[in-house]
């Protein structure tokens, strides 16, 4: 698994103009989901997110995590995240899952924060989704697991 993630002010993401996840301060997670992906898998980058120490702590530096600061979590498939684009100009997205075992595991990703005990939010698989950021910071990091 993939995730592109943000420390983010607040984020939402809307369906046909319609909001169906929003958090505040917190982090908007961008999932792609490959072949080799199992619930293990899952089970790992739930634990890296819920404990990925990027928040800042009182002294300014970046030493808390989700799980420290009750911030939030939007989690929205990506399947772009695999797309490879090493030969011509046309991404080719041969490396992300099918839809049904990506759907399976991106689901099991948030069951595993919500167990963790993170507020989580997501998006609608394999819709057309339009994602709203305001970055805090700006801190993205890509994580792969």
């Amino acid at each position: 698994m993939r995730a592109l993630v943000q420390r983010a002010a607040e984020a939402r993401v809307r369906v046909d103009g319609e909001v169906i996840g929003e958090i505040g301060p917190g982090l908007c997670c961008l999932v792609g989901v490959t072949h080799d992906d199992d619930g293990a898998t899952a089970t790992k980058l739930a634990a890296k997110l819920w404990n990925l120490r990027i928040f800042t702590d009182e002294n300014g530096h970046m030493n808390r995590s989700v799980a420290d600061t009750s911030g939030e979590v939007l989690v929205i498939s990506q399947f772009t995240l695999y797309g490879d684009t090493s030969r011509g100009r046309r991404p080719s997205f041969l490396g992300a899952a099918a839809p049904d075992q990506a759907s399976g595991l991106i689901e099991e990703l948030i069951a595993e924060l919500r167990h963790l005990g993170a507020t989580v939010a997501t998006g609608s698989f394999g819709a057309m989704m339009a994602v709203e950021l305001v970055n805090d910071g700006p801190v993205t990091l890509m994580l792969e697991v």
